[in-house]
């Protein structure tokens, strides 16, 4: 296994971060990293944020239902899906682009751009020793985020990276199955196959639970993911990126 598959494979999240600013030449390489991505039919849709003002980190780590290691981290990214540039080009080059900007298809292509690039940005990071986590309470109130970013309309902010040097880190977290996410050919549909598959990673995740916490918790994942998903978030979401001018057909 060669180095990079396996600092992949070693990822974990770090929310513990030393008080030790990443250096100009850290965050650069980081973003530089983050534009060598793979990005669709070359339109780039995304732009990245750069919190280093105390006082916005500490509003944003508030808007984040007080996550501490928002406002205590080496550096703060903010990953937008971001369209607003080519609404500039469309003006540019006297083109009427309204209707293509404001697709379903094009915001997907932002969202995605965004998350390859940051996804780059998260490995650059970690090749450097560093730590991370994506923040994505940042969405727990997109207008306050707007506000104090002072996001145009066509923009989206859609989750933070919190990088820095770790103070400690976490056991791994175990994944579901291979056999489980991957299909070959066409999507499997064995629903007995498929909840004894979750069951067994049940009992995984039970025992990494009792192992982090000395025996305090031993949850399920699917009883996780069940308790979560039967109390609907960040509702407004669906008018708020109507609102900025994305994704109305």
């Amino acid at each position: 296994m060669n180095e990079t598959i396996a600092r992949i494979l070693a990822h974990r999240t770090v929310r513990d971060f030393e008080e030790r600013p990443l250096s100009p030449e850290q965050i650069e390489t980081i973003v530089r990293s983050a534009q060598a991505a793979s990005t669709s039919s070359f339109v780039q849709a995304y732009s990245i944020i750069g919190v280093t003002d105390r006082d916005k980190k500490h509003a944003l780590s508030k808007i984040a239902r007080n996550q501490h290691f928002v406002a205590e981290n080496g550096h703060f990214f903010v990953f937008c899906a971001d369209l607003h540039r080519h609404d500039v080009i469309g003006k540019m080059e006297g083109k009427d682009v309204a209707d293509s900007l404001e697709s379903t298809e094009k915001f997907m292509v932002s969202v995605v751009d965004a998350s390859l690039a940051a996804q780059n940005a998260a490995l650059a990071s970690e090749a450097m020793g560093l730590g991370i986590c994506y923040v994505g309470g940042l969405r727990n109130d997109l207008e306050k985020v707007s506000e104090l970013l002072k996001i145009p309309d066509k923009v989206i902010p859609l989750f933070g990276l919190a990088v820095g040097y770790p103070a400690s880190v976490n056991d791994q977290k175990p994944r579901l199955p291979f056999e489980h996410v991957y299909h070959e050919n066409e999507y499997q549909q064995n629903n007995a196959v498929y909840k004894e598959q979750l069951k067994q990673y049940n009992e995984e995740i039970q025992a990494y639970y009792r192992d982090r916490t000395e025996g305090e918790r031993c949850d399920t994942w699917t009883g996780q993911m069940a308790e979560m998903l039967s109390h609907p978030q960040r509702m407004y979401m669906h008018d708020f990126v109507e609102k900025q001018g994305m994704n109305k057909h």
